[in-house]
C-alpha cells in the first residue's frame, strides 16, 4: 500500500435549523493514499462538498479527527490552517473564481507569490511553465472574460498547482463545462496524476469519475460504497464505465 497522505476518522458534521439538529457527515472513516486520484461521489444534497471542505480544513467538522501526514488539521488555529492550506493545498472550484481584472499569467502567479521562500524570478519561470504546458502560452496575456470556459478552468489548475502542493481538492471541476472543455480539463488532471500529485475531487459527472483509481460513494453524509480501480486508461474507457455504472446502479446512483 502506498503511504497514507490524508486520513478521516469518525467524521461528522451538523448544524441547527428551525431548532433540529441536520446531520450533514456521519461518523466517515477514510484514507486517501499518496499519488492517488481519488473521486467522492453521490446524489445532490449528499455531503459531498462539506465533506471535501472538511479534509481540507476550509470548513470545521462537528466531530472526529482529520490527519494530514501526520498533522491534526482539527486542531490548527485558523492562521496555521491557512498557512498550511496555501503551502500544501491547491483548490479547483466550479466556478473559477478568477481575479477579471488581472491576466492570465497575474493570476497564476499572484498565488505563487504567497510563498515567500520563492523568488519572484521563479515564480514567474513555473507560472509561464504551467500555462505553457496546458496549452495558454498564446492567451496568457488575456484577461478571464477574452478567454473560453474551458481556457478559464485550466488556468485555475495552473493557479492550484504554482506552489507545488501535496494536494488538489477538486470540487466540480467540470461542472459549468461543455463536453470538449470538460475532457480537457480532465486530461490535465490526469496528467498531473501520472506525475504523482494526489487528487481529490468531487463530481456527479460520470465522466470525470472514470479518471479515478478509487471511488467512494457518499449517502445521507456516509460512505457507502468504495470502488477500486486500476490507472485510468483511455483505451478501455468503455470497460471501465461499464464497471462504474454496474456499481453505480448497485447503490441506487
Amino acid at each position: 500500500m502506498n503511504d497514507l497522505i490524508l486520513k478521516a476518522t469518525d467524521l461528522s458534521k451538523s448544524f441547527s435549523h428551525n431548532g433540529e439538529q441536520v446531520h450533514v457527515l456521519s461518523h466517515i472513516d477514510m484514507v486517501v493514499e499518496k499519488g492517488s486520484f481519488t473521486v467522492i461521489m453521490g446524489a445532490s444534497g449528499s455531503g459531498k462538498s462539506t465533506l471535501l471542505y472538511a479534509l481540507s480544513g476550509m470548513d470545521k467538522a462537528t466531530a472526529g479527527k482529520v490527519i494530514y501526514n501526520g498533522t491534526d488539521l482539527t486542531s490548527l488555529s485558523e492562521s496555521r490552517l491557512a498557512a498550511l492550506r496555501r503551502r500544501d493545498f491547491g483548490f479547483i472550484f466550479q466556478q473559477m473564481h478568477l481575479v477579471s481584472n488581472l491576466t492570465l499569467f497575474e493570476n497564476v502567479a499572484v498565488s505563487g507569490y504567497l510563498d515567500k521562500k520563492v523568488s519572484a524570478s521563479e515564480v514567474k519561470r513555473h507560472a509561464n511553465e504551467l500555462l505553457d504546458s496546458m496549452g495558454l502560452s498564446e492567451v496568457k496575456d488575456h484577461r478571464p472574460a477574452q478567454v473560453s470556459g474551458g481556457e478559464q478552468q485550466r488556468c485555475a489548475i495552473a493557479r492550484a498547482v504554482i506552489n507545488t502542493p501535496e494536494i488538489v481538492f477538486a470540487d466540480e471541476p467540470t461542472g459549468s463545462l461543455n463536453r470538449r472543455n470538460s475532457i480537457e480539463v480532465l486530461d490535465m488532471l490526469s496528467g498531473l496524476n501520472n506525475k504523482g500529485q494526489t487528487i481529490l475531487m468531487v463530481t456527479h459527472d460520470l465522466k470525470a469519475a472514470l479518471r479515478a483509481d478509487r471511488l467512494l460513494y457518499l449517502d445521507d453524509g456516509k460512505i457507502s460504497g468504495t470502488l477500486e480501480l486500476a490507472a485510468y486508461n483511455e483505451t478501455d474507457e468503455k470497460s471501465r464505465e461499464k464497471q462504474v455504472n454496474a456499481w453505480l446502479a448497485s447503490l441506487d446512483w
